[in-house]
């Protein structure tokens, strides 16, 4: 398992504390009670505890929370550096030959080195969209992964069952029923969605996208989710592919559908939306229905990013997601960049930083227990270690001055009151094992893919 457990412990002396509800406090603590927040306060009126972890020169932070990853595709990065795409669909079309290769093998070492490396970011909850099943248990394999890092993960059960025969784009060997992804999807709940407060488990529904689901598959969907208490995730507006597909075959906007399949609601997240509307900011502000930011992915892909300034004034919720990269840490950056070139506007540290945390909690159904440091809230914190420019800046500065010049690394990753990291140490020893397998088996995909 992780690092050892402390179910007492306070983290103390640091240069400031940033609860994200509430106000900071410099050189302040948190107290640590069974892998909840016990307490937080100024300098000097810390509570006695077993553990003292001495936080001076650092700022500490709720944990990360990552919104929307593609983990299986950790395995096919490099695959083929330089080489250009016209579009999502071009891509895809390239890269669904290579997923049909993924197995239990793959989802669990795909799934077990992209949560360390979250976790060696300061991320300490991740969704993960696994949205092709070539074959039976994937998710099984990642929530084994998840269980032996230590990260908390909400999987989401993706699904298509349009495919070429469909003419669709996916090949018939990632698609499933509606019947056998209903199925599965309600025993994935059943047997390890946990409800209870500080679960390090839930299960969300999510297929994929308007290309290869059904307006069938969307319904029932929502429907079952209503049933079992879960939430709802799929991709929406993410590309003019989508949009055009969506005129062309349904006489409406990807956002219009969305409403049309019963998604407009308050238990949906969704991501990308890069291309909406006033009118459908509006909506999904009027909805409750949470956007997990892409920046990097969307920006690489599409030359923009969701205009989440505007959707932010519009009432919408946003989280902050990884896509298919690595670092959620690093896309506070890449946010900040993309904002400025595409919309010319500013996203301050304090707000990549809420995006990233209590947006994402939001968007996760746990606003109040996860990203944010509160009496209550799980004891997922980062210390990140401060530069000697960044001591003595006002809180804001400060927080600026760690955007703009790092660590990108923290110093402790505390999951559930575990370290994940410590002292700038990944605390698991089985990470050089599982790093070598993982390059087995992306070396076997690369050899595929010279093949072709």
């Amino acid at each position: 398992m992780t690092g050892p457990d402390i179910d007492d412990l306070v983290i103390a002396n640091a240069t400031l504390v940033v609860p994200i509800e509430g106000a900071d406090v410099p050189g302040g603590w948190v107290a640590v009670k069974n892998g909840f927040v016990r307490a937080i306060g100024p300098s000097a009126t810390e509570p006695p505890a077993t553990v003292r972890l001495d936080a001076g020169g650092c700022l500490v932070t709720p944990g990360l929370v990552n919104t929307h990853h593609h983990m299986y595709q950790s395995l096919n990065r490099d695959l083929v550096i330089g080489r250009t795409f016209t579009g999502l669909v071009d891509w895809l079309e390239f890269y669904y030959p290579i997923w049909e290769r993924v197995d239990e093998e793959a989802a669990y070492l795909s799934t077990w080195m992209s949560l360390a490396t979250l976790a060696m970011d300061g991320c300490t909850t991740t969704s993960d969209h696994l949205n092709i099943h070539p074959r039976r248990r994937l998710i099984d394999a990642e929530i084994s992964a998840a269980r032996e890092v230590g990260v908390r993960f909400h999987p989401t059960r993706g699904a298509m069952n349009l495919s070429k025969k469909d003419g669709r784009l996916p090949p018939d060997s990632v698609c499933e029923s509606i019947d056998d992804i209903l199925a599965d999807s309600e025993r994935l709940v059943k047997t390890y969605h946990d409800p209870k407060a500080g679960a390090m488990t839930r299960i969300a529904l999510a297929p994929c996208n308007p290309f290869a689901v059904s307006h069938e598959m969307m319904i029932a969907a929502a429907q079952l989710a209503e049933k079992l208490d879960v939430r709802l995730h799929t991709h929406l507006a993410e590309s003019l592919d989508e949009e055009k597909f969506c005129l062309h075959q349904y006489g409406c906007r990807p956002i219009e559908r969305f409403e049309e399949v019963g998604w407009g609601s308050n238990r949906a997240w969704v991501a990308h939306s890069i291309y909406a509307n006033d009118e459908e900011i509006s909506a999904l502000g009027r909805w409750g229905t949470g956007i997990a930011h892409c920046p990097t992915c969307s920006f690489r892909d599409t030359k923009t990013v969701a205009p989440v300034a505007r959707m932010k004034a519009a009432g919408v919720k946003i989280a902050l997601s990884t896509d298919r990269m690595p670092s959620l840490r690093g896309e506070m950056g890449s946010a900040r960049r993309a904002h400025l070139q595409v919309h010319g506007t500013f996203l301050s540290a304090r707000e990549l930083l809420e995006f990233a945390t209590k947006g994402s909690a939001y968007c996760l159904g746990r606003t109040g227990e996860l990203g944010q440091l509160t009496p209550g809230a799980v004891a997922d914190i980062v210390v990140w270690p401060l530069a000697e420019s960044a001591v003595g800046k006002t809180s804001d500065l400060l927080l600026e001055a760690w955007l703009e010049s790092g660590p990108l690394a923290p110093r402790d990753t505390i999951v559930n009151g575990k370290f994940l990291v410590k002292n700038g140490s990944y605390t698991n020893p089985k990470y050089d094992e599982m790093d070598r397998r993982h390059k087995a088996v992306t070396a076997d995909w690369q050899r595929f893919v010279d093949s072709r």
